[in-house]
């Protein structure tokens, strides 16, 4: 069965964006950058909310990203190629090719998803990597901890959940950010203080 992997930048104090709706503080060094486009080589589906999916299409969309360097073609023509679900109540068509469009997350259909797949899958953005983690479907989390405060903004890991992680792999990668990668042993719906 496939993995589904959470991956995010995430600031120090835990935050994907800041009290603004930013995340201009996520632009990566050559280094990172290459780091990342490493770990997406194997993935097969990357599950996204509607925000996330429409920053991202500009890899398909805007081929001026890809010509500006053979790195940059590299990540592009590994994220055109690869197959894209897109949960949104808003959107009426896809951007891109091999996308296809879910009006809600459903857990079995993810878990279908992940029993079906050759490659590993992600989830990418916040609020469905709630879902993903409330229905017990995250094995895996990537967190690129950047060295930046933002002092509030969206948080990267779910409120009101708790989880068990094993530390599988840290490393720093490029001008101060670490990379650290756990498994998610066990995750579970209760009430936490202040969530």
């Amino acid at each position: 069965m496939a993995k589904l992997i959470y991956a995010t930048n995430v600031s120090l104090d835990g935050y994907i964006e800041d009290a603004n709706g930013s995340f201009n503080w996520t632009e990566p060094d050559d280094e990172l950058f290459t780091f990342i486009t490493d770990l997406l080589r194997p993935l097969g589906t990357h599950l996204y909310g509607r925000r996330l999916y429409e920053t991202m299409a500009v890899w398909e969309t805007d081929p001026s990203l890809a010509a500006q360097s053979e790195r940059q073609a590299t990540f592009a023509n590994l994220w055109q190629a690869a197959d894209k679900v897109v949960y949104s109540g808003t959107l009426n068509s896809a951007l891109t090719a091999n996308t296809r469009l879910e009006r809600h997350f459903e857990a079995d259909s993810v878990r279908e998803l992940k029993a079906s797949a050759r490659n590993d899958l992600t989830v990418g953005g916040a609020q469905l990597a709630a879902h993903a983690f409330e229905a017990g479907l995250v094995d895996e989390c990537l967190l690129f901890v950047r060295p930046v405060l933002l002092g509030g903004g969206k948080p990267a890991l779910p409120r009101g959940i708790q989880a068990d992680l094993e530390l599988l792999e840290n490393r720093r990668v490029g001008r101060g950010a670490v990379y650290l990668r756990y498994r998610v042993k066990g995750s579970r719906i209760g009430t936490v203080p202040g969530a």
